[in-house]
């Protein structure tokens, strides 16, 4: 290697040594901006990226950048024009809001350690274990507004008509496009003489007309199965929202009676708490 190039590659090498030291000292204190008296850190940056509605937080990384650190010193500064000059009003509004956050972060947190294999586990088996399998159809039916049409349609598929092509030809419903077919469905579903109709048949089978609400229907039951229970996986989001919501509303309980209350003993019409003038 050339002497000239040996100081060179020293002096990169010691460049990229020095770069993991330089990204660790960037942190949610590292100051972006002063106003006045305030400081703005990266970490309120990241907060308030995290806050904004989604359709923002897909602009490019250097539009947002800017666009943030913009709006935290409008704030700055305009915040700075009240100083603590605060109306009542404001400074209630201000603790009520402080009371909120601290306590939706407290519950955020119970909610979260909530969450653990056990839990689902208990909550799955709670739900799940020891039901008896339900069972589920698959049919078709074509949709006429007369009895004389759905006999006539019988009478069709009785002789040997393709019923696919006689409920896109004929049936009045939303599924007659689709050859009358309604997918899987289990008892209490459909409307009632529907139901007890496709619960007589056998798969293959087709009905005499049966009369609903919304017409005449001629069913065929394609086929019925025995619905098993969900896989753990399958309702994980249902469950964790479940054990999230028992857990909260569990500390509220326990935390309020824990606390120590005082309730004022006054004569109050409840309509006060309409009175603004009383923050004047």
């Amino acid at each position: 290697m050339p002497k000239a190039m040996k100081p060179l590659l020293a002096l990169a090498m010691s460049a990229a040594l020095a770069l993991p030291a330089a990204a660790e000292e960037i942190g949610a204190d590292t100051v972006v901006a002063r106003v006045g008296g305030d400081t703005i850190t990266l970490g309120h940056m990241i907060v308030m990226r995290a806050q904004l509605p989604a359709e923002y937080q897909q602009l490019p990384d250097d539009v947002l950048y800017e666009a943030v650190l913009d709006q935290l010193i409008r704030q700055s500064a305009v915040a700075q024009s009240v100083g603590e000059d605060l109306s009542l009003g404001a400074k209630l509004a201000l603790e009520n809001e402080q009371r909120s956050f601290v306590a939706g972060e407290a519950l955020g947190r119970i909610a979260e350690a909530a969450v653990t294999d056990e839990a689902l586990q208990t909550a799955y088996e709670a739900a799940f274990a020891g039901e008896e399998p339900e069972r589920e159809f698959n049919a078709a039916h074509i949709l006429v507004e007369t009895e004389e049409e759905a006999l006539a349609i019988k009478t069709a598929l009785d002789k040997g008509a393709d019923f696919t092509e006689m409920a896109k030809e004929q049936s009045v419903g939303p599924s007659g496009p689709n050859g009358g077919d309604l997918g899987w469905f289990t008892a209490g579903m459909m409307v009632k003489p529907f139901e007890d109709a496709v619960m007589s048949l056998e798969p293959g089978e087709v009905s005499a007309p049966v009369q609903t609400q919304f017409g005449w229907h001629i069913v065929k039951l394609n086929d019925s199965r025995l619905k098993e229970a969900p896989t753990l996986e399958e309702v994980r989001p249902e469950l964790v929202q479940q054990i999230q919501r028992d857990a909260m509303e569990a500390a509220m309980e326990e935390l309020t009676d824990a606390a120590e209350v005082e309730r004022a003993e006054l004569d109050l019409d409840p309509a006060i708490i309409k009175d603004r003038g009383l923050l004047e």
